[in-house]
């Protein structure tokens, strides 16, 4: 059976099987609905389980199916962010993160030097102001910069905009988008061979939010195996050098501010706790087992080490290795943290399903050749 013959097959299961896909994120999408104490999260249930609801029927016919998919972004992205936006709902993330920009504009820092209430702080590193300081709703200029990191690395999917644990973010106010479609961006240059643009586009990842630099080691890791070891330090410096630029001089303007948002708060050093509080593995065990915080934290330095360990004796020889190693870090980042919450779950998700579609694709991308190093950079 030849490769093509076992996708076509495989491709034959999955739509047959794309109706119950698209029922299941419906009855999700109302659950969330009647669940949820947030207005937001409940107007997006409504609107997103009826466009879910309308896709599968869709779905039942095979001439249909792509219609569905359509049918599927337009009702759990497209039409909840166009009436949230101009209702004015979203998550407290997208009035933090236009307040930081303003700051940005009058003070010249996005943080506020004593922060008290919860949306005093600013948990975000400098750069996600700039998605504040753009004319109208942040949430267009995050979705804007997700979709089009994501075009960049060839995962052109709408099945995972449709899917609820990227649509409702991208409607109520996704925070962790262009993180995580930046770090896609940066791992697929990385194993294309070009340090240089992969160094600005995962250090720019990095001036976003402390999520994205897990990325850069193993982009790093990647690039020393693909390309050698002058690539990897070239590739190094234009990350660190792009982190340090964006997130330094904010640092040093207000170090108090700095201190207390980016890090204090994240660490639940403050009086003032995160509200991220789903209940996966590291907040069950911070809320309910003695000494739970120190277990969990615990388990998150372990499972850290050990992905550390297994990148240094094995490091990824791919993109496709690179973003799995990064999905399956992440995910056990993101369920062993005392304070989460699901919609974290947006990373090990996306670069999972870039791993897969490289994988699809037989993904394994040809080194740039020599001579158009020195243009990389």
């Amino acid at each position: 059976m030849t490769k093509s013959y076992e996708r076509y097959v495989r491709h034959i299961q999955y739509v047959r099987h794309e109706r119950y896909v698209w029922a299941g994120c419906a009855v999700v999408s109302l659950g969330l609905a009647l669940a949820s104490d947030l207005g937001p999260h409940r107007v997006w249930g409504v609107m997103a389980g009826t466009g879910y609801a309308v896709a599968a029927a869709f779905a039942c016919g095979a001439r249909s199916r792509p219609a569905a998919r359509m049918v599927a972004v337009a009702g759990a992205v497209v039409v909840p962010l166009v009436w949230l936006v101009r209702a004015g709902l979203g998550q407290l993330e997208v009035t933090v993160v236009e307040r930081s920009g303003q700051l940005l504009l009058t003070t010249g820092s996005p943080y506020v030097a004593g922060p008290t209430a919860v949306a005093d702080f600013n948990p975000y590193l400098p750069g996600m102001a700039l998605f504040g300081v753009l004319p109208g709703d942040a949430r267009w200029w995050l979705g804007g910069a997700f979709v089009a990191a994501l075009a960049a690395a060839g995962l052109q999917r709408s099945w995972l905009l449709a899917c609820p644990l990227v649509a409702l973010p991208l409607a109520v106010g996704g925070i962790d988008l262009p993180v995580v479609g930046l770090m896609c961006l940066g791992v697929v240059l990385a194993g294309q061979g070009r340090p240089g643009r992969a160094g600005l586009v995962l250090g720019a990842a990095a001036a976003l939010k402390w999520t994205a630099w897990p990325a850069l080691p193993v982009a790093l890791a990647l690039i020393a195996v693909r390309r050698g070891g002058r690539p990897a330090l070239r590739y190094a410096a234009v990350a660190l050098s792009t982190a340090t630029a964006a997130v330094l001089p904010f640092a040093l303007a207000n170090p108090a501010g700095f201190y207390r948002s980016v890090i204090a708060f994240p660490l639940g050093l403050t009086d003032t706790t995160s509200p991220a509080a789903s209940p996966l593995p590291g907040h069950l065990l911070a809320t309910y087992v003695p000494g739970g915080r120190v277990i969990a934290l615990a388990l998150l330095a372990v499972s850290a080490l050990l992905i550390a360990v297994w990148l240094v004796v094995r490091p990824p020889g791919t993109a496709r290795a690179a973003a799995a190693r990064l999905a399956l870090g992440l995910g056990l980042a993101m369920a062993l943290m005392p304070a989460t919450r699901f919609g974290y779950l947006v990373y090990p998700l996306v670069l999972g399903a870039l791993a897969y579609r490289m994988l699809q694709r037989g993904s394994t991308v040809t080194p740039v050749a020599p001579s158009r190093e020195k243009a990389l950079v």
